[in-house]
């Protein structure tokens, strides 16, 4: 299995934020990551990933990527989120495209976005950061986001052409919105950055719910990925008894 981090914003949200680091470290996970980061103490936060001797692999760079009048501020803000992420030696970046906007066509907002992560694609690859595009799901979590499936997202990274811009796919986004997604994963590893796991429904950890991870996990694994696994669920339990439970998956 390939390397698995840990969410700490949802599997250990019982605890201090940076005391997660050492917990998701002592359960065993390779890495960690996060959400938002303006708000975070980095300072502390990379104290507290030396401590526990877990690297920081992902967190959310920000802005609104469907308006066009927006784009110079999307821009700013994927930028700083970059200049951040190289100083503390994070590799990934998740990209979240924002809202539908009322009164644009999807044309229009498909093209902002492109226009967007074209923009921004050589600061990452000079900064050695990987964009990673996520699409999410709109029947349940996120009824206002714009990207909603794979196949656009793939679209968008493929008229990007950057080797610094791929797709998250989130297993459990991706099961309520399409489904297929042992197939969708490995004819697509190639565009694919990142993968997070949770199970459907409920958004708790893999075994909890309808997906035979097992199976999902072997395909990851017969493929030529290198990248991470994120655990990004809420534990029914004991979070450490979720993440063993995924660990012994490897």
């Amino acid at each position: 299995m390939p390397r698995v981090s840990v969410c700490v914003e949802m599997v250990y949200d019982d605890e201090p934020f940076h005391e997660r680091l050492s917990r998701a470290a002592e359960a065993g996970a390779d890495a960690v990551e996060f959400w938002g980061w303006r708000e975070k103490d980095l300072d502390r936060l990379e104290d507290a990933a030396a401590e526990a001797d877990v690297p920081i692999v992902g967190c959310v760079a920000g802005g609104t990527l469907t308006d066009p009048d927006a784009a110079d501020d999307a821009v700013e803000t994927i930028r700083e989120s970059i200049a951040m992420a190289a100083d503390l030696e994070i590799p990934s970046l998740i990209v979240t495209t924002g809202p539908d906007q009322d009164g644009l066509d999807r044309t229009t907002q498909h093209d902002a976005i492109v226009d967007v992560l074209s923009r921004v694609a050589p600061d990452a690859e000079s900064a050695g950061v990987t964009l990673v595009l996520e699409p999410l799901n709109t029947a349940v979590d996120h009824p206002e986001y714009y990207l909603e499936t794979s196949g656009e997202g793939y679209e968008i990274i493929d008229e990007v052409d950057s080797s610094s811009v791929r797709l998250l796919y989130d297993v459990y986004h991706q099961q309520v919105t399409e489904g297929n997604v042992i197939q969708n994963i490995t004819e697509n590893i190639d565009r694919i950055g990142h993968i997070h796991v949770a199970d459907v429904p409920g958004r708790h950890e893999p075994g909890t719910g309808e997906l035979h991870y097992e199976n999902v996990f072997e395909a990851i694994e017969e493929t030529d990925y290198d990248g991470y696994v994120g655990c990004e669920f809420s534990p029914v339990g004991d979070p450490d008894e979720a993440m063993a439970a995924v660990l012994n998956w490897r």
